[in-house]
């Protein structure tokens, strides 16, 4: 466990007096605080907005029985039973159709005539109703919510599904609700909540190299294991920490805030949540034709404006930001130390149960299978990080690996990127955007005796296929590990000239191919012949050292080379290689060892050591033949040039933030 870990929980109480209406009129019956006059936090701001029926001047606060109004209901498969429910009480018509969502994401592989008859009956029901409805294959509930807008910074936004948490992420107060509560919905447009109490999670430091959101919140769920926020709702603190971690692992933590146990996971709406809406504005301006639900906002005498995520919408909450009162009361407080997590792995079979990967991996856990699914970690930034680790290579024998995107959006980004290719090549086995093994439902479940590995939110035992199997949680970031052969090309000051020779610098169309047989022709025109793909290159001091050519870095990724390691670079060649998605690491102890027991007579030495670079540990460890292990230091990468490799480089890194 972290060991700078703070834990800290500071429980506090407050003396309630219960104050009886005898008045026969309905809600005859409130709990007032002695304490009626503490300022609100960010949690009691939000449901103020949305409590109906106040007396004037009401202040809501932790432990009220309110009405609630919420901006949005989202109902998923479920949609069926809910309809039962709605038509039983006698409604027939639901109040505000703009309030309610239907996603079908749950069932999505089942093809019997029962499945699909339920799910055409659903759309029928949507036509009649005129509630926006996103069909079977469109993506998982939760994940459109977040890319439509329905989910949108400080509303409250509640869908009959336990991971609507996720929508914290983005600064909105999203809660689960039962099916009965999502019938009322549809009937009156209310239902009622009590207020739970709310828990400040105060992050503190910066995060590792490496270290992703799924890591922040299986440490937390492993740490405070003793329900210290069960069925709170937690605010998440620490500006400074918060703007370290990124939209889409703030998405992941808040979505798992429900196996921690608690109602909602919210973090502050800033820079970084600005600037996202603000892509997504553009985003879906361009794709306002395939959605079918936005067809009555194109018109041909005036600009689209997608009606929950514009410009205007945005400006206002920029000008009117909603924060917590400075003096504002929480039940609890707890602290994370960011800087002390590093890559956790949950399990087997809860998420409460939490051990370091670095631990983890010296009891070599053999896989059946590994899951890249869920509205945890499917989206584009989970899949390119995938595809990087796994690209020019193949699914191990004996192991399924299986990849269903968030959303239809999701895929179609990857497709584009060439992520979702390289998953395929590897030996991904597709499944549709929807929930499928996660909730187990559809093909690839955990069989009797099977291990499993996921970027699930849930690995309860049973959840995803047998009970007699185990499930664990991970992340699907940055590699932990890169393997490979070093490659030895033992030269000082090899230049550009002798990597990439100058006649094939302003040959504008030169294929990746041909680049591949000709590097290193003015060095050793056998390296071609010599290099195998997923060979680690080590060269020697002021490797690259000579002109600007890009080619001299790009030409070395062509032949397959995964890394290199040199004594020292050319700063510009260095330069170029983190841009084109080639990493750079440093070990001059490293080099001194090889030239001191290679024969430096060859320009290229294929040194049959086996290598294998452990990023988060900065450490490079080679294989002797002896069996002895040699360890080097190498460093670690900065969280920018992770960033750009997951990217698949710089122009790559450029496209997704425009």
């Amino acid at each position: 466990m972290p060991t700078s870990l703070t834990r800290t929980i500071l429980f506090t109480t407050r003396q309630r007096h219960l104050i009886f209406n005898h008045i026969n009129r309905p809600f005859i019956n409130r709990r007032f605080y002695a304490s009626e006059v503490r300022k609100q936090n960010l949690i009691e701001k939000i449901v103020q907005k949305y409590a109906q029926d106040l007396s004037p001047g009401q202040k809501v606060k932790s432990g009220d029985f309110v009405t609630i109004q919420p901006e949005h209901v989202m109902t998923h498969d479920n949609t069926a039973a809910v309809r039962t429910k709605f038509q039983s009480i006698g409604a027939q018509k639901i109040k505000f159709p703009r309030q309610a969502v239907f996603t079908l994401d749950h069932d999505v592989q089942n093809k019997s005539e029962k499945n699909l008859a339920k799910y055409a009956s659903i759309e029928e029901f949507s036509k009649l109703q005129n509630v926006d409805f996103y069909p079977a294959g469109r993506g998982i509930g939760h994940q459109i919510l977040v890319e439509e807008g329905y989910a949108f910074p400080y509303t409250m936004t509640v869908a009959s599904d336990s991971h609507s948490n996720m929508y914290g992420g983005i600064g909105c107060l999203g809660t689960p609700v039962v099916r009965t509560d999502a019938a009322s919905i549809w009937a009156t447009g209310k239902t009622w909540w009590q207020i739970p109490p709310v828990a400040n999670v105060e992050f503190k430091g910066q995060l590792q190299d490496g270290v992703t959101g799924k890591d922040i919140i299986i440490t937390l769920c492993g740490m405070f294991n003793n329900d210290e926020v069960l069925n709170c709702a937690i605010e998440f603190t620490g500006d400074e920490s918060i703007r370290g971690i990124s939209l889409d692992d703030r998405l992941a933590i808040a979505n798992m805030t429900t196996e921690w146990g608690a109602l909602a996971g919210v973090f502050p709406v800033d820079e970084i949540t600005i600037k996202w809406l603000r892509e997504r504005v553009n985003k879906l301006d361009l794709s306002k034709f395939e959605n079918k639900n936005l067809k009555k906002f194109v018109t041909s005498d005036r600009p689209f404006e997608h009606p929950r995520i514009n410009h205007s919408r945005i400006d206002y909450i920029e000008k009117n930001s909603l924060k917590s009162s400075p003096d504002a009361y929480y039940a609890k407080h707890l602290t994370l130390d960011l800087s002390t997590v590093s890559p956790y792995i949950s399990g087997p079979n809860s998420v409460k149960v939490s051990t370091p990967l670095i631990e983890l991996e010296k009891q070599n856990i053999a896989i059946n299978k590994a899951y890249l699914v869920s509205c945890v970690n499917s989206r584009v930034g989970d899949l390119k990080a995938a595809a990087q680790v796994i690209k020019g290579k193949k699914v191990a024998d004996g192991v399924e690996f299986y990849v269903a995107a968030a959303s239809s959006e999701v895929q179609k980004d990857a497709e584009t990127s060439g992520d979702w290719q390289a998953l395929i090549n590897a030996g991904a086995r597709i499944l549709p955007a929807g929930c499928g093994p996660c909730i187990g439902l559809g093909v690839g479940l955990l069989k009797d005796g099977e291990v499993g590995i996921s970027a699930t939110n849930r690995n309860f035992k049973g959840r995803m296929g047998s009970t007699n199997a185990l499930a664990y949680l991970a992340s699907p970031g940055f590699p932990d590990t890169i393997k490979g052969q070093l490659l030895f090309c033992p030269a000082d000051n090899l230049n550009t000239d002798g990597i990439y020779p100058g006649k094939y610098t302003y040959e504008d169309d030169i294929s990746t191919e041909k680049m591949a047989k000709v590097v290193m022709e003015n060095y050793d025109p056998k390296f071609a012949s010599m290099v195998s793909k997923g060979d680690i290159l080590v060269g020697g001091f002021n490797f690259g050292t000579g002109s600007s050519r890009e080619q001299a870095a790009t030409a070395i990724k062509a032949s397959g080379i995964s890394l290199l390691i040199a004594g020292s670079y050319s700063q510009i060649f260095k330069r170029n290689s983190i841009n084109n998605a080639l990493i750079c690491l440093e070990s001059p102890e490293l080099v001194q060892l090889l030239k001191s027991s290679c024969n430096l007579e060859e320009k290229t030495i294929r040194t049959q050591l086996d290598v294998e670079v452990k990023f988060a540990e900065g450490k490079v460890l080679v294989k002797g033949s002896n069996g002895v292990d040699n360890v080097f230091k190498v460093g670690t990468l900065g969280k920018s040039v992770q960033e750009i490799w997951i990217a698949g480089g710089l122009e790559n890194w450029i496209r997704q933030r425009l």
